[in-house]
């Protein structure tokens, strides 16, 4: 591992896929161990990408390991692609099948933002269940105690991506429905102010083709949602396993 910290975030480097996930499954756990939640229950913000299925593997190796309860922990989503449960381009779907199903999480403790209603519909219900369960700032931002990121190719988190409006971008609400420009289209997303307001974020960058978005993400002059977010921050973590020195 390789760990660097420059203005309001800290970045760990990692020799492969494996180790990255691993360590970030790691940093979940300790993260929810380390300290109680912000209210009687600790509630986290998951997400999908190429690398969430060996995330979140590794999450439930390294629980078994520790035999860690689980019991205490509500688990929501950045993001979900607005199609039914069992398709195959779910985040809900994913982490069932790598998360919850294996560590036999009670459903009652998973907030599937897909009802399928409408996404404005289904936006609004994810809106009031995650207020209902969480403590606001001083704004009226919800207060999650964790939520992990990915990053796109082009620095897009959760399903914020560059070149939106400044409705979008400026937007109080806390999930809202935006039209992505990758398949599939619709979907729902936490927006900048609700991942700004966050106690912790764990940013896991895997894959080929995106060091440039990484680099502009952690330069002065950003212009990808990831380096908004930073910006827009006290501190994030970020995990990665593309070897660099963020300075060049």
């Amino acid at each position: 591992m390789h760990a660097q910290q420059i203005d309001r975030i800290a970045i760990d480097t990692y020799p492969s896929s494996t180790a990255l996930a691993n360590a970030a499954a790691c940093h979940m756990i300790n993260r929810l161990t380390a300290s109680p939640p912000t209210r009687e229950r600790w509630c986290v913000a998951l997400s999908g990408g190429r690398i969430a299925p060996l995330l979140f593997e590794s999450v439930v190796t390294e629980s078994r390991a520790r035999a860690v309860s689980w019991e205490k922990t509500e688990f929501f989503f950045a993001d979900e692609r607005w199609v039914p449960l069992d398709d195959t381009e779910s985040n809900y779907g994913v982490a069932r099948r790598h998360l919850f199903d294996p560590l036999q999480i009670n459903p009652r403790s998973v907030h599937p933002v897909y009802l399928g209603r409408s996404p404005e519909f289904d936006a609004a219900q994810a809106q009031a269940d995650l207020l209902r369960r969480t403590p606001v700032n001083v704004k009226g931002d919800p207060i999650l105690d964790l939520v992990i990121l990915g990053m796109g190719e082009d620095g897009h988190i959760a399903s914020l991506f560059p070149n939106a409006s400044e409705d979008i971008v400026r937007s109080r609400a806390v999930y809202l429905p935006v039209k992505a420009p990758k398949p599939p289209p619709e979907r729902i997303t936490l927006t900048y102010s609700v991942l700004a307001a966050a106690s912790h974020v764990l940013v896991v960058v895997s894959g080929p083709g995106k060091e440039p978005a990484l680099r502009d993400s952690l330069s002065m002059h950003h212009s990808t949602p990831l380096g908004r977010l930073i910006a827009m921050r006290q501190h994030t973590v970020l995990l990665t396993d593309f070897r660099f020195d963020a300075k060049t």
